[in-house]
């Protein structure tokens, strides 16, 4: 569980834009970027080279 605050704190390392935090695939989103970071045990892990890239339906593009 993301805590509400802690992500209100956080940005995107690529693009210093705001994160999307997605519950059920415990990842925060960078749509700006792109980018799905993942969340393991309850921690961010805001590395690109660890993020998966966010397809087009994801965007909803």
């Amino acid at each position: 569980m993301m805590d509400t605050r802690l992500l209100e704190l956080l940005v995107c390392p690529v693009t210093k834009g705001p994160l999307d935090y997605d519950r059920e695939k415990q990842e925060l989103l960078s749509r700006s970027a792109r980018l799905a970071y993942p969340i393991r045990d309850g921690i961010p892990v805001l590395l690109e080279n660890e993020a998966r890239t966010l397809s087009d339906e994801e965007l909803g593009l």
